[in-house]
Order: C-alpha cells, then structure tokens, then sequence
C-alpha cells in the first residue's frame, strides 16, 4: 500500500492495523460538549476519519440559507487548506441526493491488484426534512471493493449524527422562539384585561419586570415632542415631576430622537450612539443596566418608548435573547397600548385630532395625492351642483297590443284539431281550431227523421179532415226546423276563426285534442301587430311629475340597441301593489312602431320630465325617503 498523501496535502494519515484512536474519551467528550455547529462538525469530522481507515482528509459542507449556496463548515484534518479536489464528489451528491464514490484521476484500465495506488472520494448526503442539507466527503485509499464498501456505510451511519444533531438544534429553537412569543402574548393580554389606559399600562409594564427580573420597567408616550411617562412598574401612581420620571423621559427621547434601540453600557456590537441622558439616569439613580426601546410607526416615527433597568448585585446584565425578546414585547404592546391611549380621550379630544390630522394632510408639506383627490372632489361636487342635465323618470315596460280580442269555445264539445298556437301569426278568418260535429250530425239526422214523420202525419191528417191534429203536427214540424237550424248554425261554428289578422299572444291546444271544451272557454287571445300600447308601473314617489303629452324613450330586453320614442296618452289614478312596492300605470303611445314588435316584450322606459340641476337628479330619491322617515319619526 503506498503511503503517499495527495499532492499540496500534507498530514497525518491511519493505516490500516493502527490503534483506535477514535475510543479516546476526549473525542467524544469534545463531540458532546460542542456548543455550535462548527465545534460539533469538526468533533464530529474527526472521530469519521480516525474510524474509516487510511483517511486522507475530509470536510464537511453546510448550505447557507442567506446565500442559499453550499460553504464548508469543518475540515479534516485541522489547519488543513486545499479541498478543492473534493468538490466534483460533492457537486455530484448534491445533485444525485444520494452517496457517491468516485476515484482520482488514474489511469482508468487498472486491474483491481492496483486499486491500493488509487484514491477514492466519497460523500454522502446530510438530509433534514427530506431536504439535503449539507454534505460530508472524505477522500481514503485505495482498497478492495468490500472494504471500500465497509468504508461507506460506515460514512453513511455516521452522516446520521449530524442529521440527528441538526433537527435536535432546529427543536431547540422552536421551542425557545414558542417560549418568547407565548411570554409577548401572556405580557400583551395582562394588557387587554385592562379596560382602561393606565390601568393596561401598568399592568403590562408590572407584568414585564416581573418576568425579566427588572427593577424598573417604565413606558412613555409622546405628547408635545417631548416624552411623557404614562406607567411605572410596581406603582399605580407616581409624581410627574420627581427627578426620576424625568431622567427616564429624557431616556426615552434620546432612543426616540436616534429612532433606535439604546443599551447601557453600550454593547460591542452596538453601532455607536449617544446615550448621554442613559448615563445620566445610571449615575444619578443607581442604575447599572438600561434598555430603551422606542415605538415606531409604519413611517418610521416614534411616538412613545419602553424602558427597562437592572441594578448592580446578583442580576446579571441583559443578555442578547433578552435584548431581542424585549425589542418583541415593545413591538406587540406599544400600538396596543398607543390605541387605548387614544380610545380613552375625550370625545372632545377625538373629534379636534381628527381635524387637525385632516388639516395636516391638506396643508401641509407633501401629501399630494391627497391634496389632488381633495381637489377633484370639491371641483366635482361644484360642477354638479351648477350644471343641468335631463330628468327622466325610468318605470320597468310591458308591450301590449291595443286591441287583444278572446277567442271562445262557441258550445259544449269536444276538440277535433288545433292548428295554431301562441307566437302563430294568423290571417283573418284562418281556422285557429275545430271541434268535434258528430254528435251534431246525429242530432241533426234524429231532427230531420222527426221532420219527416210529422210531415207524412200532417199530410194524413189534413187527407183525413183532421183539422186538430193538422195544426198541432205543423206546429211539431215547425219545433223540429227550429231544431235543425240550431244545429246547422252550432255545425257551422264547429271551425273557429281569426277575428282578424295579427299573433297568437296565449293559448296552446296542441297537448289537449279530444279534451272536453266548455261554452265561453277561452281558447286563444290574438292581438294585432300594428297597433301596441306601451305600459309603465311609475313609482309612486315619481307620480306627481308625470303629465299627458310627455314623451320618452323605450329600451326593450328583446331590442337593446333599437329605442324606440313614445308619448303619454293616459295616467290610471288607482295604484297597484307590488315586489313590496306601490306603483301607478302609465299608458303610452309608439311613435313609430316597429314590424319586429311582439306583445308581451318587456324593458324600461324614460320619460323626459325637464331639465334640473343634476346633484338633484342623483340625489333627490334619497332626499325624499330622508324626508318621509324623518316627518314620520317627529312627534
């Protein structure tokens, strides 16, 4: 086996047959004691190393979530550069998502008696969540295909420490971040169960220095540029003008002047700030630790802050987690608290803010799509108020035709044929339908046989000088010509005309031959297509502007883009409810009508009124319903 390194890598190397040094107790004890992710993948890369035998070097690669690349986090052996031959076995792991070995770049015809001239990349994927999370690679000596085999799976158990490690970490931090937000939502909602302001504050700020080990947990809000401490903690009430509640006021303007986050003393990592005023309140007050934490708006402006403070003994100084779960808690409860301050105003103090925020935005700087939709709106409002449009009161339409005459079943019968139905148009005299004439046929023959008997009777009467009997069989004969002229007349009517030229506008019997009629029953209703009445249900709100003579136009659902122009013939004075509204019927003339008109079409009419201002026009509906509630609701 040769004992050559890679070239440009120099360091220790584990022949097969050396001691084991992976059961050292300081490996593992550095494995179990690592307190981030690098010290745990270096403890970690060491003891695979010194398992898999005749190891070369190794790394392990991690993908960073800012840069969503894959960056190395701990190599193998310590100090070590150069592992740019490892990344074709990882780009390839990376993309396969599963082990690869690879060899090195030798002759590629070796037999397998060369192999220990060979080396070997291997690198198995790290995955989490079923997301391949990093990579580790190790490059070892050639060896046999078992053993090479053997090498791999004990990468691959040993991939499964890191994957452990990873979601052990990511529990972790779940359940901090859980701990943090369910102590903001507890601090927040000792903050609702308050009804009033001051009450809420107090309770918030008790709540927070409590849970945080603070001695003074104090909260401000902006009022006339300059901070004022609305709640202190452990204390319902408290002077505004004490040397203290001062001190902490100027804290908070100095946080809110610099619109940041301020500790004292300043952190390393602290972008440099004043903190003169933070100083102030330490020396003066006995104040070791300080956190001022400003309230922002959407717009980056303050308008109040959060003050927390330690003193010197057993406490410590506020760590970063703290820090962080402070600037949460600051961030949840000072809009709340800023909307209980502003609920609890006066309806007095309410009404001027919005005026003068209303004010501020017209006049002054800025706020020009604000200022340019104000002037739109007023500039629309005087065009409307000055200028006049047409008044038209618009009535939903019924077309009818002006004559629409009934047709009848002339007596009792039977219905024999029916050749039209409604929609049909018809010709004068056209058989509309025919009823049954057998049972007058037979009648008629029953009436004629009478005839002729008593007309042989008669002859043998007046023959035998029977004057009585003559006379009361002509009168026989005379009911019998009555009867059959009944009948003649009924056969005759058997076949129902058109009374006239127009459309079938109701009626089909086609479903009913052989169907019992009724004398009278109304059979058909034909209406005539030159002649139609146009009918409008007018509001009865809109009624008094209606007079005979006006005209309009007509828009029907069947002829959208034809209007058709009309003129008011007659106002019906009686009112008809309906759809829960009261309207009066409206008749109305076509000034020109149409051939493609049918009676029953419906759409909506306009009558033309006058002309009138048309902020009236829109709004006089609303205006007079306004009028009719309010008289109604008046004593």
């Amino acid at each position: 086996m040769s004992d050559k390194t890679p070239q440009g890598q120099s360091g220790p190397r584990l022949l097969l047959g050396s001691p084991v040094a992976y059961l050292e107790p300081a490996l593992w004890r550095q494995l179990a004691d690592a307190a981030n992710e690098t010290e745990f993948c270096l403890s970690w890369l060491q003891l695979q190393c010194r398992m898999i035998s005749d190891t070369f070097c190794g790394v392990v690669v991690f993908k960073d979530e800012e840069k969503a690349a894959f960056a190395p986090t701990a190599f193998w052996p310590p100090g070590q550069a150069g592992y740019q031959h490892l990344s074709g076995v990882i780009e390839q792991c990376i993309t396969e998502q599963k082990g690869v070995v690879l060899r090195s770049d030798a002759d590629q015809s070796e037999t397998e008696e060369s192999t220990e001239q060979l080396h070997f990349y291997l690198a198995y994927p790290v995955r989490v969540d079923e997301t391949v999370y990093g990579v580790a690679a190790t490059e070892i000596a050639g060896r046999p295909p078992a053993q090479l085999q053997s090498a791999m799976r004990q990468l691959q158990w040993g991939v499964a420490w890191l994957e452990n490690w990873i979601l052990r970490q990511k529990s972790k931090n779940t359940y901090e971040t859980a701990n943090r937000l369910g102590m903001v939502l507890e601090i927040g909602a000792s903050a609702l169960q308050e009804p009033r302001f001051k009450a809420a504050a107090t309770a918030c700020v008790t709540e927070l220095a409590s849970r945080l080990d603070c001695d003074r947990v104090s909260v401000g809000f902006l009022l006339k540029d300059k901070v004022e401490v609305v709640a202190l903690s452990h204390s319902a009430q408290f002077g505004k003008q004490m040397n203290l509640i001062r001190a902490i006021g100027e804290a908070m303007d100095e946080s809110l002047d610099q619109a940041a986050l301020l500790t004292y003393p300043a952190r390393r990592t602290q972008t440099p700030l004043i903190l003169r005023a933070h100083a102030e309140l330490a020396r003066n007050h006995a104040t070791d630790n300080i956190i001022t934490i400003p309230f922002l708006n959407n717009e980056g402006k303050g308008f109040g802050a959060l003050t927390l403070e330690r003193t010197a003994g057993q406490r410590q100084e506020f760590s970063a987690e703290t820090i962080t779960l402070c600037d949460a808690v600051a961030a949840f409860i000072g809009p709340l608290l800023h909307e209980k301050r502003l609920n609890d105003r006066p309806l007095v103090g309410r009404i001027s803010d919005i005026l003068r925020d209303q004010a501020q935005h017209f006049l002054g700087p800025g706020q020009l799509p604000y200022k340019l939709t104000a002037v739109i709106v007023f500039l629309l409002v005087l065009f409307f108020a000055v200028a006049k449009g047409d008044y038209r009161v618009t009535a939903k339409t019924t077309l009818e035709g002006t004559i629409q005459r009934a047709v009848t079943a002339p007596f009792d019968g039977y219905l024999e044929e029916a050749g039209v139905r409604a929609g049909d148009l018809v010709d004068q005299n056209q058989i509309m339908a025919r009823l049954s004439d057998r049972d007058l046929r037979l009648e008629r023959s029953k009436w004629a046989s009478q005839w002729a008997q008593h007309q042989l009777e008669h002859r043998k009467a007046m023959a035998e000088g029977e004057t009585a009997a003559a006379s009361i069989l002509q009168e026989q004969m005379r009911q019998a010509e009555a009867e059959l002229a009944l009948l003649d007349e009924k056969l005759a009517r058997t076949s129902i005309p058109a009374p006239f030229a127009g459309i079938v506008v109701s009626g089909d019997l086609s479903q009913s031959l052989g169907s019992p009629m009724e004398k009278g029953q109304i059979l058909f209703e034909v209406a005539p297509l030159d002649a139609y009445r146009v009918m409008l249900e007018v509001d009865e709100m809109e009624i008094g502007e209606m007079h005979i003579g006006q005209h309009g136009e007509l828009i029907l659902s069947a002829m959208p883009g034809n209007p058709l122009s009309f003129t008011v013939n007659k106002i019906t004075p009686v009112s008809v409810a309906k759809e829960g509204r009261s309207y009066f019927t409206v008749e109305a003339s076509l000034d020109e009508p149409s051939p493609r008109l049918r009676p029953g079409m419906e759409g909506y009419g306009k009558i033309s009124v006058d002309r009138r201002r048309l902020i009236w026009v829109w709004t006089h509906d609303l205006i007079d319903w306004l009028r009719i509630r309010l008289w109604s609701w008046l004593p």
